[in-house]
């Protein structure tokens, strides 16, 4: 039976709290919340599960040793002596990827090479032949992690980054990471509860996340691969066995969910996506200007948007167009729940709403808010005296 080991996945700032509920609904156990990750244990087949399921996770890297160190030397000799034939052959390959919180120790670079060093020095002392370096498709990653004066030693079990899905063939101008798409969703509260919509969806992530969280799909069931696939203790069968019982948990979904962009390539591109994540028959996209449409259903919607960023709008046109957002919202979405992400927090003043929720976010590097907008039936205060 498989042992039970510690684990960390790594996300983005604020969705800490979304993916150590994941992580517990999936099964984990011993979870315990830090700063852009969450540690926990699971046995190997969870490992598969968290890779393959988790909505919100960026990596999910395997710590197999942990030291201290004061100086270079202590990093290349202690590296040395992990006996790395256990998770590679001479022939594989390696990548090593490193970050660095510490005074001595202040270029994650030079320990990456550092690391690559005491790794293919041991196999060329003990084998007579080295593994080559690729950074792009190894057949090993390993991260190095240095808090101060101590250094985890981790394999990469992701192998790319889990917000490469598989199934963006086609980008547009600045488009939104899937991790924070998906966690933007889920901190909404929606989970297909009713009719979902991106009024400014460019490639289509927003609803493709939607989508695949409506329908409880996996959301990396289309990566061509992951880490572990290349690992020597890859079982097969396991992995099989895990998604197989993902798939079964799949459901069926009796709303919309639709989306609007003005532009037409805009609106091609997420098409294709959207083809390629096997999710047409869900989703709905024309192309049309949000300030020129209006609700579709008299039912409860949700909306989740990512506005375009200054770089697209010329500076003059950013009072205007956040004043659109606002006005089209008041006159026709009516019973919405409308959450929007932007870096221009000036820019939130033109809406005139004012926000029943702010969530910090980063999007990228830009420090960013999430923000609610509540669009009730006539008045805040008729609605409710209505509804009691």
């Amino acid at each position: 039976m498989n042992k039970n080991f510690k684990m960390v996945a790594k996300t983005l700032f604020g969705m800490e709290e979304i993916l150590a509920q994941e992580l517990r609904q999936l099964g984990a156990s011993g979870i315990e919340i830090g700063t852009r990750n969450v540690s926990f244990e699971g046995d190997t087949g969870f490992m598969y599960k968290a890779n393959l399921c988790c909505r919100t996770a960026i990596k999910i890297l395997k710590p197999i040793t942990s030291f201290n160190v004061f100086k270079e030397d202590d990093l290349y000799d202690k590296i040395y002596n992990i006996n790395w034939q256990e998770y590679m052959s001479v022939k594989g390959t390696l990548a090593v990827n490193s970050t660095v919180f510490s005074d001595y120790f202040t270029h994650s670079q030079f320990i990456s090479l550092k690391t690559k060093d005491a790794i293919v020095d041991r196999f060329r002392d003990m084998e007579g032949e080295r593994p080559n370096v690729d950074l792009d498709h190894p057949t090993l990653r390993i991260n190095i992690h240095i808090d101060r004066n101590i250094c985890t030693v981790s394999l990469d079990s992701s192998g790319q980054s889990l917000h490469k899905r598989g199934y963006k063939v086609a980008n547009t101008q600045a488009p939104i990471n899937e991790v924070l798409a998906a966690g933007m969703i889920m901190q909404t509260g929606w989970t297909g509860q009713c009719d979902f919509m991106d009024p400014m969806c460019g490639s289509g992530t927003i609803l493709t996340e939607a989508a695949m969280i409506a329908c409880n799909i996996p959301p990396n069931l289309n990566k061509e691969e992951f880490g572990f696939e290349t690992w020597p203790d890859f079982d097969v069968d396991l992995y099989e066995t895990i998604e197989n019982a993902a798939l079964k948990k799949i459901k069926d979904f009796h709303f919309k969910i639709y989306g609007y962009d003005s532009d037409a390539s805009a609106i091609a591109k997420a098409k294709e996506n959207i083809a390629a994540a096997n999710l047409t028959e869900f989703i709905t996209i024309k192309e049309a200007d949000f300030f020129k449409t209006e609700k579709l259903q008299d039912r409860p919607l949700f909306m989740v948007f990512n506005p375009p960023y200054d770089e697209r709008i010329a500076i003059r046109d950013v009072e205007h167009f956040y004043g659109e957002i606002g006005n089209t919202l008041k006159r026709n979405y009516e019973n919405t729940q409308a959450w929007l992400i932007t870096s221009n927090l000036e820019a939130l003043k033109f809406v005139g709403l004012r926000p029943s929720k702010k969530i910090k976010l980063f999007n990228g590097p830009l420090e960013s808010k999430f923000v609610k907008y509540e669009i009730y039936a006539g008045s805040k205060k008729f609605s409710k005296r209505d509804i009691t």
